[in-house]
């Protein structure tokens, strides 16, 4: 009732004064066929057993009016596999709404709240729609300005989660600043502190309490019901040299660790140097985790109830077969260290080179990268792109398969653009990756033709060529036929998709996605 309320009232205040406002939105909406297929495991779940379709949508609103803004979304989920990969999920409702009113050095929002601290280490709430994650706080938010130089920002709420809220409390306060200092003012500095505390509620305490009783009386210990955490973070800019750092300390909180329930202290240290001129970039990143696992509460599991967000140093690369061993940040203990030179001896000529070191605190070797990529574009008409990744990746810690052994790949590959002219092109990617561990080794082929910028058509194919240990069906062929048609502000895509299971990551946060088969559609529009 309370959510049919709230989407009323917001209806009316956008009908009452939408002659004075401005009124906009926007829909995404998704629909999956699923086709059986047991050679490559895409089957024995109700999805391709019983349902055989299913989608989501999201439809969002948004009025603003001299000063007070408005938003409610509606979010529809209808067989989804979204939430659960092998499960269906049916549900509607209202996933998001807020009130905002801005004077003018203070803003109070009421409702749905996205937004973070520093780089997310210490609390980030944000959407994710393709790993379902909408980690919102529903609460009250306050911005408020003292001066031109400083903002101060306080919250308190609760998680969202789905169509309900987590029930632990959960609050904080941000001060952020920009001066410019130095002889000449030629040295730009962005401070900031942040502080959040979670408080459990009584359900999650009784269940923390029962477990700890469960355990062996030596790794017992008395649970408490607030967690605090603190961080503090600059950004040095001066001339071609930008220094970002951020530490981050979390007093005694319940997690799960080495399969019991534990409450150390958890720490962060996090930084990134660049430098950059004409033809030379140079960016250093470094980050030290220990213990700082930020959930609702420790009965949370995997991407649920989480608090923050951690900035993974590996490159998320757009390539298909290195994308299937990209490394999760951790949040219980690593050591990671990553540097990119990108060289550029001319207008027509970039190469960039990278590596990625990471293990954990007790220097367990978890993953590394040696990176090299040429991109020529000298000729009229063509554009050459070149490159390879030698790659060691622990997929028994990242993706918790107990005894297998650390994959070691190398992956070649080679891309070719070719414009027809400023609207027609077609572009060509060819991808090889060599490994004895898992699926084994891969070969991968696409070709893309655009049409600018309505149409774009695409045909690849990624073959296991040579099966290793995982591969239990032999050498399978996963093919995906895709074309998008764009009119305007609204985009239409459809695929016939065969996917290999594995990991899912955006940003950083992973996580397993079983094989795949069957159709694909898809629109987003704005208005």
């Amino acid at each position: 009732m309370k959510k049919i309320t709230v989407l009323a009232l917001s209806a009316l205040i956008t009908s009452g004064a939408y002659a004075q406002g401005t009124l906009s939105g926007d829909l995404m909406a998704n629909v999956n066929f699923f086709q059986r297929d047991t050679a490559i495991k895409a089957a024995n779940n109700p999805l391709y057993d019983n349902y055989l379709s299913g989608g989501e949508a999201w439809l969002s609103l948004r009025y603003y009016n001299n000063g007070f803004t408005a938003t409610v979304r509606a979010d529809a989920f209808h067989n989804s596999n979204l939430y659960n990969p092998t499960q269906a999920l049916t549900n509607f409702g209202v996933g998001a709404w807020s009130l905002s009113k801005e004077f003018k050095r203070l803003t109070i929002t009421g409702g749905y709240i996205y937004d973070q601290i520093g780089s997310g280490i210490l609390f980030r709430a944000y959407e994710d729609r393709g790993l379902l994650i909408d980690n919102a706080l529903v609460g009250l938010h306050l911005k408020f300005q003292p001066t031109d130089n400083i903002t101060v920002k306080a919250f308190t709420g609760q998680q969202k989660f789905l169509f309900e809220r987590y029930r632990p409390v959960i609050k904080g306060i941000n001060v952020e600043g920009g001066f410019d200092v130095g002889k000449n003012k030629n040295i730009h500095l962005s401070p900031g502190v942040g502080a959040v505390n979670r408080t459990l509620d009584q359900t999650s305490m009784d269940l923390i309490v029962n477990t700890i009783n469960n355990q062996d009386f030596p790794t017992r210990f008395i649970p408490k019901y607030n967690m605090y955490a603190f961080t503090a973070y600059n950004t040095l800019t001066l001339g071609s040299v930008s220094w970002y750092a951020e530490g981050s300390y979390k007093t005694e909180d319940v997690i799960v660790r080495d399969n019991i329930l534990q409450h150390p202290t958890g720490t962060v240290l996090y930084s990134t140097l660049g430098y950059a001129q004409k033809g030379l970039a140079v960016n250093l990143t470094g980050k030290r985790t220990d213990n700082f696992v930020m959930r609702t509460s420790p009965n949370e599991v995997l991407i649920r109830g989480l608090m923050n967000w951690q900035p993974i140093v590996a490159r998320l690369r757009p390539q298909r077969l290195m994308a299937r061993y990209t490394p999760a940040s951790q949040d219980l203990s690593e050591v990671a260290l990553g540097s990119d030179v990108l060289i550029s001896p001319s207008d027509n000529l970039d190469l960039t080179f990278n590596y990625t070191h990471i293990n954990t605190i007790e220097d367990i070797k978890l993953y590394r990268e040696a990176y090299a990529e040429a991109e020529y574009r000298g000729f009229e008409k063509w554009v050459l792109q070149g490159g390879v990744q030698v790659m060691e990746y622990n997929q028994e810690l990242y993706q918790v398969k107990p005894a297998v052994p650390i994959i070691q790949a190398i992956t070649p590959f080679a891309e070719i653009t070719y414009r027809f002219n400023d609207k027609h092109s077609i572009r060509t990617q060819l991808e090889y990756q060599h490994t004895k561990q898992d699926f084994g080794s891969w070969a991968f082929a696409l070709v893309e033709y655009n049409v600018a910028p309505k149409l774009s058509f695409a045909l690849s194919d990624m073959y296991n060529i040579d099966p290793g240990p995982a591969a239990s069906g032999g050498s399978q062929h996963y093919y995906n036929i895709f074309t998008a048609y764009t009119q305007g502000p609204h985009r239409f895509t459809a695929s016939y998709v065969k996917q290999v299971e594995g990991i899912n990551c955006t940003g950083g946060v992973c996580r397993y996605e079983p094989a795949f088969s069957g159709m694909r559609f898809g629109i987003t529009s704005s208005f």
